[in-house]
């Protein structure tokens, strides 16, 4: 018997689970279908999944869709608004996250890029010492 296909939602949590080594944490009882992703060394946010009426995004529409939240560069959430699937973050920052619907309007490939980019965002700094010579 073939195997179902993997929703986008499924193939990007599994990217996330073996690129990152990040298990979706449930933080909230009252929308228990909303993970977020920490990065193990600082514990900050670097992606969020979760299911919201498309009302929510500006559609007329009360379908619930998954949507995926990650930390982006200011000038690139403002491009990125302008793409198909791309909307300003939804309970989050807007100037510094961005939400993309999971509905496959947006390659995986594109996500698992802005993935990369939100995990080094929040990734801990290197201090230099500047004591040494």
């Amino acid at each position: 018997m073939p195997q179902k296909k993997k929703s986008q939602k499924e193939r990007i949590i599994d990217y996330i689970k073996d690129f990152f080594g990040a298990d979706p944490e449930y933080l909230w009882e009252k929308t228990p279908n909303s993970g977020v992703f920490r990065n193990d060394a600082n514990k900050k946010w670097f992606a969020i999944i979760m299911d919201i009426p498309k009302s929510r995004l500006g559609y007329s529409d009360e379908t619930v869709v998954y949507v995926l939240n990650v930390k982006c560069d200011p000038l690139m959430v403002s491009e990125l608004q302008k793409q198909k699937g791309f909307f300003p973050a939804y309970h989050m920052n807007k100037d510094k996250w961005i939400t993309a619907v999971l509905d496959d309007t947006v390659k995986d490939g594109t996500l698992f890029f802005l993935l990369g980019q939100s995990y080094d965002l929040i990734k801990p700094k290197i201090r230099k010492n500047k004591n040494r010579k």
